[in-house]
């Protein structure tokens, strides 16, 4: 498991300082992956797996790109759709609220992840990660901390899997009304809390968390 880092250290924005030593060594296929939801009481964990081309016109169109969390929806639905399509290959990988609830939140995280990579029609040289290390995973891999904020194709990773999850929670929004998964995003808000505490547990919430009653 990686270190902790200096955050004096951190860049200013992430850049591809990491992906351009692999590029001189002749390694084409990187795929930046990250998730997103882990924290929330609601809904699936969801992670994106990212290969950006290699270059002077990928490194322009991206550049000031943040990790997803120090963006507005807007930004992230544009930075998204400006991501995916410039990648060479890009999925997200979801593991279900039922999957988190069976093996716990890590091993489901890392679940999304498998899946997010193998479903990318490339072959894979190596992976950058956000702090994670995938043990399943024969592709050589780097952990990151704060990777997101270091790494272009980590950060675009978060984006695609943070405008993806967010998606699928609004969609949820409407199967289950009166929780605010379009607003919270399945998070623990007072207000989501409230819900719970009131109309009880919904078929896509974890009951591996344990709730408080707030009313």
């Amino acid at each position: 498991m990686p270190s902790r880092i200096d955050h004096s250290l951190l860049p200013k924005s992430p850049d591809f300082s990491f992906e351009a030593v692999l590029w001189e060594q002749g390694i084409q296929y990187i795929a930046g992956l990250d998730e997103v939801g882990r924290g929330a009481l609601a809904g699936p964990v969801a992670a994106a797996a990212v290969v950006l081309p290699a270059g002077a016109s990928t490194t322009a169109a991206l550049i000031g790109i943040k990790d997803s969390k120090q963006l507005t929806a807007e930004q992230r639905e544009k930075w998204s759709a400006s991501i995916r399509n410039i990648a060479v290959a890009w999925e997200v990988g979801l593991a279900s609220n039922a999957e988190i609830d069976a093996m716990g939140i890590v091993p489901a995280t890392q679940l999304a992840m498998r899946r997010a990579i193998n479903r990318l029609r490339v072959r894979v040289e190596y992976i950058l990660i956000d702090y994670v290390h995938l043990s399943e995973v024969v592709i050589p891999q780097e952990s990151l901390v704060k990777g997101d904020e270091r790494s272009i194709s980590i950060a675009s990773a978060s984006i695609v899997a943070k405008v993806a999850r967010d998606a699928i929670l609004c969609d949820l929004d409407c199967q289950y009304p009166g929780y605010g998964f379009a607003r919270n995003k399945g998070y623990g808000t007072q207000a989501h809390r409230i819900a719970l505490s009131k109309q009880g547990l919904t078929p896509v919430h974890r009951r591996c968390f344990q709730f408080k009653r707030t009313v």
